[in-house]
């Protein structure tokens, strides 16, 4: 059977890249999952990709830094497929590397809003939901967080992405301890460098050596597809991971060693 068979998966920032590819892989594993990026075209996009697959989705348009719309798009998955056994809270945001001293406030309350704050809220509310639900299978629910590397070393001139990425996995840690007991569990998936459109937009601005220097710093010289990703998500979010619980897992080919 397959791993979501019967569930209802939510996945933040599915509008393309890791999170598309999240959407992807659950419809492949039997959830109907519920589409969510700020981009309502790009979510419409990834849910009829599951459609013309043969799975059920929901395509919404949501800013996962407004509680309002957050609570909105729980109260709408519910709506639609009466409970939310599985959510990825992905969507995130990256700026160019600045020296700290020249990072300005606006760049920083921006990242945390997007890259932190957002996932203070969605997690807030799939619990809300979560704790409502009759226990299925394993759990009531299972929650992933998109950290980063960058939760556990720093990102050169980035000292707000990495303080963001870091902040994900202390909520995570909290979710974990608390909820056990309720058995909603939560962990996160740190990627290394993805080729997702993000990134794609920072080759073209900076040109075929700055990917040759990336490439160097990546174990074999190959960067992070989205699918490897997302299929560590995915995974993390069923019951063949029932004992997994508040950690964060590094998925990339073994960069980031600690």
């Amino acid at each position: 059977m397959s791993m979501h068979a019967g569930r209802v998966a939510l996945v933040t920032g599915a509008g393309s890249g890791i999170g598309r590819a999240s959407a992807l892989i659950f419809a492949r594993e039997g959830a109907r999952v519920v589409v969510a990026d700020i981009d309502g075209a790009q979510a419409k996009a990834t849910a009829e990709r599951i459609v013309q697959g043969g799975g059920e989705a929901l395509a919404l348009a949501v800013d996962v830094t407004s509680e309002a719309q957050v609570e909105g798009m729980i109260r709408q998955a519910v709506e639609r497929f009466g409970r939310v056994d599985a959510a990825m809270n992905n969507a995130g945001i990256s700026h160019r590397p600045v020296p700290f001293h020249e990072l300005t406030q606006a760049a920083w309350d921006q990242m945390i809003a997007v890259n932190l704050t957002s996932v203070f809220l969605c997690i807030k509310h799939e619990i809300a939901q979560m704790l409502k639900q009759p226990v299925l299978g394993a759990g009531r629910g299972a929650i992933v967080n998109t950290s980063s590397g960058a939760g556990i070393v720093p990102a050169p001139g980035q000292p707000h992405y990495t303080a963001a990425k870091h902040g994900v996995l202390g909520l995570m840690k909290n979710v974990a301890s608390e909820y056990a007991a309720e058995k909603i569990r939560c962990n996160s998936v740190l990627p290394g460098i993805t080729e997702t459109a993000m990134i794609a937009a920072s080759f073209a601005e900076n040109g075929p050596e700055y990917r040759k220097k990336l490439e160097s710093t990546v174990p074999g010289g190959v960067l992070c597809q989205p699918e490897e990703i997302a299929e560590t998500a995915v995974w993390l979010c069923s019951d063949h991971a029932r004992r997994v619980n508040g950690q964060g897992i590094v998925v990339d080919g073994g960069g980031v060693l600690r």
